[in-house]
């Protein structure tokens, strides 16, 4: 048994992102203030807290930093470290890996973690009653085609050897199961928990994490407090903070100019970033970071007429996409393909669908529509997301498309398009993909391949190509370092084949995250847009 294969995951992991992630930088000046509470706002209440369940930007920060896993990344990393597990071992054939956990992990109820809660854990995150948009990350596990399907209610891939060791076996070797296994996904939570909580775990989490949820009003405000017994040496940083629900955005930067708020969970609306950027008040309140992101709109390949290629092209071809970046003051670079240009297996040579109105208008008449459509496209209400929305309408109506626009809160948004055959056409803005880990793969696992075309799933295509399946395994089997070239080449041709032979999507543009934090906040930029969580509340913290 050797564990020079999870350490050539890890590290492939991480030099993918090395250009965007700095190394974290202690400052012996900016030491963190004892006992400091901090408050951020969002417009949209919280869908959940259900590590099982929740998947947006939004209540990432929030399940991750209440939750543990068997593996973490440490603050503003990429790099794969153990956690809950204590150590771990990799099988010569990178299909058996064996986890001892930690000593002394409690839960916030009090109970024990054991390596039961492990495999229960796993489990009910694959069990398609969870209905979980996580489940296909753990395909690679002996046992997941027999649960998905019903077959059985267990993973036999999945082995309590002991109260602190557990193992898991792989019907192949996986690069980036290590990166599945820090998802939140893979939380640890204990049955008896979610049991007691009757369907409504969500808003009655447990977990082992850095935070306690000790207050949720809905529509008004979560309250979360310090776990006093979190395993983790000097963290979180902060001893408690709060979020208040319904702030628009611009009302919450008015506060925090003013000191009432320490982060402004939306971001900085278009029409204020500049004056902000010019102005001296603001002057070490926003952080510009790249991400490893695409916005787009899905085009639901279930129902009529997005059934048909020709229209799927069509639309694509409608869309004036620098004309949709100058309502974001150019934070982002046009798309045209699912992965985003820093991603490893991005094609610069692909062009992708160029905006050509008459072209769009023949491929309709083709598809036996030549005087257009009605169909209805949802949005998030948050701006700029409806301006971008209306935008993208009158392309549509160009080339004879009527679309009526649906903007609803961020968790409607996501039900619609997690709802077979609801959204014809979801414009993700605010929503858009953000990688999981720094990986091609997670761009087609979750929103792409068709384990994801289930019930609130996030593949709001419903696209599923079964040829492309056994192509997509292939590629997450081939090892990293020593396969890396000939990987992310094959994942390069699946995703542009996708984009020119189905096109499920309209890839609009790859954008730069900007967070707004108040002067007193500190630490280093990643910490506020980390790579893996958004917000690291386990590092954050107030200036003494």
């Amino acid at each position: 048994m050797t564990n020079g294969f999870l350490k050539r995951a890890a590290l492939a992991a991480m030099l993918a992102t090395s250009s965007l992630v700095p190394a974290v930088v202690a400052h012996a000046a900016d030491e963190a203030a004892p006992g400091a509470k901090i408050i951020v706002t969002y417009k949209d209440d919280i869908a959940t807290l259900d590590p099982a369940i929740g998947y947006d930007w939004q209540n990432w920060s929030m399940i991750n930093a209440m939750f543990s896993r068997l593996i973490d990344y440490p603050a503003g990393t990429s790099e794969l470290k153990p956690s809950l597990a204590e150590s771990y071992t990799v099988s010569d054939d990178g299909k058996t890996y064996t986890f001892k956990l930690r000593d002394g992990v409690k839960f916030t109820n009090g109970r024990p973690l054991v390596a039961s809660d492990v495999k229960y854990s796993i489990e009910r995150t694959v069990n398609p009653k969870t209905q979980s948009p996580g489940a296909g990350f753990y395909h690679s596990i002996s046992g997941y085609d027999a649960m998905t399907s019903g077959k059985a209610d267990s993973l036999d891939g999945v082995k309590v050897v002991d109260d602190h060791t557990v193992e898991f076996t792989l019907t192949q070797p996986d690069a980036t199961f290590l990166n599945d296994l820090a998802l939140n996904f893979a939380s640890i939570v204990p049955k008896e928990a979610v049991d007691a909580a009757g369907g409504d775990f969500g808003k009655k989490p447990v977990g082992s994490g850095a935070f306690i949820l000790k207050e949720w009003t809905v529509g008004q405000r979560l309250v979360f407090e310090k776990n006093p017994d979190y395993f983790v040496k000097d963290r979180p940083r902060i001893d408690g903070y709060t979020v208040e629900i319904g702030q628009e955005p611009l009302v919450a930067l008015l506060r925090l100019q003013k000191g009432e708020v320490d982060i402004a969970g939306d971001g900085i609306p278009p029409a204020k970033y500049l004056e902000m950027k010019k102005s001296k008040d603001f002057e070490g309140m926003i952080v510009d970071r790249q991400q490893l992101e695409t916005s787009y709109v899905t085009l639901n390949t279930q129902v009529k007429p997005f059934d048909n290629v020709k229209v799927r092209q069509a639309v694509n071809m409608a869309i004036n996409k620098d004309r949709i970046i100058r309502i974001i003051n150019g934070r982002a670079v046009p798309a045209n393909q699912v992965l985003p240009p820093l991603m490893a297996g991005y094609d610069k040579d692909y062009k992708g669908y160029a905006y050509d109105v008459e072209k769009a208008k023949a491929l309709l008449a083709e598809a036996g529509l030549k005087d257009g459509f009605s169909t209805e496209l949802y949005t998030s209400n948050t701006d700029p997301q409806p301006r971008i929305a209306q935008a993208i309408q009158q392309d549509l109506a160009a080339i004879g498309v009527k679309a009526e626009i649906k903007a609803l809160a961020n968790p409607n948004v996501i039900a619609a398009g997690g709802t077979q055959g609801q959204a014809a056409m979801v414009w993700s803005g605010g929503l858009g993909w953000i990688a999981d880990f720094p990986d091609p793969s997670d761009f087609y696992g979750p929103i792409l391949s068709c384990s994801s075309a289930v019930a609130g799933g996030w593949n709001w295509s419903w696209y599923c190509n079964k040829d492309m399946e056994p192509r997509a395994q292939a590629a997450d089997a081939l090892p990293l370092p020593a396969k890396a070239t000939e990987r992310n080449a094959e994942w390069g041709k699946i995703f542009t084949e996708i984009q020119e032979k189905d096109a499920p999507w309209i890839p609009v543009f790859n954008e730069r995250r900007v967070v707004a934090k108040s002067k007193r906040m500190g630490g280093e930029d990643q910490i506020y847009i980390d790579p893996t969580r958004v917000i690291d509340y386990d590092a954050i913290y107030v200036k003494k």
